[in-house]
């Protein structure tokens, strides 16, 4: 029986991400009590129910002064050898802000207290921050729309059953922000730039004559040789030494158009030649406008 705590940022899209899951066929139960958790889950293990095979449990600030009860209730569920992940859904301030002004929902660490929408992120950041370095795997949904994270969900735990080791290569524009939930991120701002090349600026890494002309330097095949070299000999280490589920390995350029496009399809390729599981994400091939 796989289990998985969903937990995050209020406005961060955990429904969205609930949504998903149901999809994929896990049970989802919403606003759980954190220290109903580890009984919920042995009720699930003896019943002995195989139509539940995957369950998900929604815990979050919704809880209030129950909440700092998670970390209890983690190790418990490490004394009892029951096996879970954990999904950490942020986004950042302005953007969860503006999340919060478009459904004028009120932010559940608001009150007498804290009357500041800003003030009780803060504070939710600072409850959170713990659980959020436990996570196994952490999606930044601030550039994301809802079908965008709900692809990512998918492309997450359709692939990611047991204990299989997935890596998430993302191309990105630095003029849109570093990724948050990078583990690793490669500037490829040094190398050919086809935006400068009329035919070639209309087009993505996606396209061979883009990719022919980035790869078609000297530069690029040192570059390709040097970061295979690191990505092979970091991933044991991020695997087994630190156990983690997921490694995300984020490549900027400019725009995230271009240059990014192309040597994250490239490691993608040299990754799943090496029998990795992997998926790739182009957070900004469609935001330049040309």
């Amino acid at each position: 029986m796989e289990f998985l705590i969903v937990t995050g940022m209020s406005g961060a899209g955990k429904s969205a991400a609930v949504d998903a899951l149901e999809d994929l066929g896990f049970y989802c139960v919403d606003n759980m009590p954190s220290k109903l958790i580890v009984k919920f889950s042995q009720l699930c293990i003896e019943s002995g129910d195989k139509t539940i095979g995957r369950i998900a449990m929604v815990v979050d600030a919704r809880g209030k002064e129950m909440f700092p009860e998670v970390f209890d209730t983690l190790e418990h569920l490490d004394q009892s050898g029951i096996r879970y992940k954990m999904l950490f859904l942020d986004a950042n301030d302005a953007e969860i802000v503006n999340r919060y002004k478009m459904t004028r929902r009120r932010h559940p660490l608001m009150g007498d207290e804290n009357n500041s929408l800003s003030g009780a992120i803060s504070n939710e950041r600072i409850l959170l921050s713990n659980v959020k370095n436990k996570a196994d795997f952490i999606l930044d949904t601030t550039f994301l729309s809802t079908k965008q994270l709900k692809d990512k969900i998918t492309e997450l735990f359709s692939v990611s059953k047991g204990e299989v080791f997935l890596v998430n290569c993302i191309s990105f524009g630095f003029k849109y922000g570093v990724p948050s939930d990078a583990d690793l991120v490669f500037d490829v701002r040094c190398l050919p730039n086809p935006f400068y090349d009329p035919e070639l600026k209309p087009k993505t890494g996606l396209d061979k004559e883009v990719q022919d002309f980035v790869l078609n330097s000297d530069k690029t095949i040192g570059f390709e040789n040097k970061l295979y070299d690191l990505i092979d000999y970091m991933i044991p280490l991020y695997r087994d030494d630190e156990h983690k589920s997921q490694l995300v390995v984020a490549i900027g350029c400019t725009g995230g158009k271009h240059r990014s496009v192309t040597l994250a399809e490239r490691l993608k390729s040299h990754l799943l030649d090496n029998g990795l599981k992997v998926i790739c994400n182009h957070r900004d091939i469609g935001k330049i406008k040309v």
